[in-house]
């Protein structure tokens, strides 16, 4: 049941990084709010909700915003705006397929940005459904190696919710489940007294490219440049490299 994606390994790293940027704060806020819209702003009935607040807690989002979302996705507090989700199917240097997720108040906006950062850093715009069929829907549950948080355990507390595979990052442990079991893995996890980083649905590649120094410098460049776009939510990508080929491509 274990393993090691060092692509998974970075991109959590990173995700830790980039939550300290006020612009990271803007997307988890927005979240939040398209979460209270579509489910209300009972947190015990909407556990999508439950899940963003999470997020948006672990990195230290200040609970005032976090509060002022809820209520104005829930239509408790005006000045909440009409988003729906994009999605684009991309190519990336070397081939790397890629699913660019948008949550945005603005269609053509979402799609000015998009094509520019791909444009401008060795990307193209692909067909409707030409890079959807290489990544499943998953449930994805992050749980840091602290305390009784080893395999073992992991799996005992999850296995009947619904967990399919627990994968070691490193730091952290990833339990991938249907994204339907995803409050139930992570229910199970607080049962059980394990805290837990993030739970999410996620899109997970079926097959990964693996990339040299120059192609993983390319890529973390378009991913980077795609997620400095406000309307840009997630990126998942079916790329990977090893330990020292991403140490020596993050460097700069």
């Amino acid at each position: 049941m274990s393993g090691h994606s060092k692509w998974a390994t970075t991109k959590h790293k990173k995700a830790i990084t980039d939550s300290r940027r006020a612009k990271s704060f803007a997307k988890l806020v927005k979240n939040i709010e398209v979460a209270a819209r579509d489910g209300g702003a009972d947190m015990s009935g909407n556990p999508t909700l439950v899940d963003a607040v999470q997020k948006a807690k672990k990195t230290s989002v200040p609970n005032d915003n976090i509060d002022r979302a809820i209520k104005r996705g829930a239509g408790l507090e005006a000045g909440a705006a009409s988003y729906e989700t994009i999605m684009y199917e991309a190519y990336g240097p070397n081939g790397v397929a890629m699913l660019i997720e948008c949550l945005t108040d603005n269609r053509n906006r979402a799609a000015m940005e998009v094509r520019t950062a791909l444009t401008r850093n060795h990307g193209t715009l692909a067909d409707p459904g030409s890079v959807m069929f290489m990544f499943s829907r998953k449930g994805q549950v992050i749980v840091a190696k602290e305390g009784d948080a080893d395999e073992d355990h992991l799996m005992e507390a999850t296995l009947d919710a619904g967990a399919e595979d627990i994968t070691d990052l490193g730091e952290h442990f990833e339990i991938i489940s249907e994204p339907t079991d995803v409050v139930a893995v992570r229910t199970a996890l607080q049962a059980a007294g394990l805290d837990y980083d993030s739970a999410e649905a996620t899109w997970m590649p079926s097959v990964k490219i693996e990339l040299d120094v120059d192609g993983a410098k390319k890529m973390l460049r378009l991913i980077d440049a795609l997620e400095d776009c406000d309307d840009v939510q997630n990126v998942y990508a079916n790329m990977d490299a090893s330990d020292e080929v991403l140490e020596e491509a993050s460097a700069e």
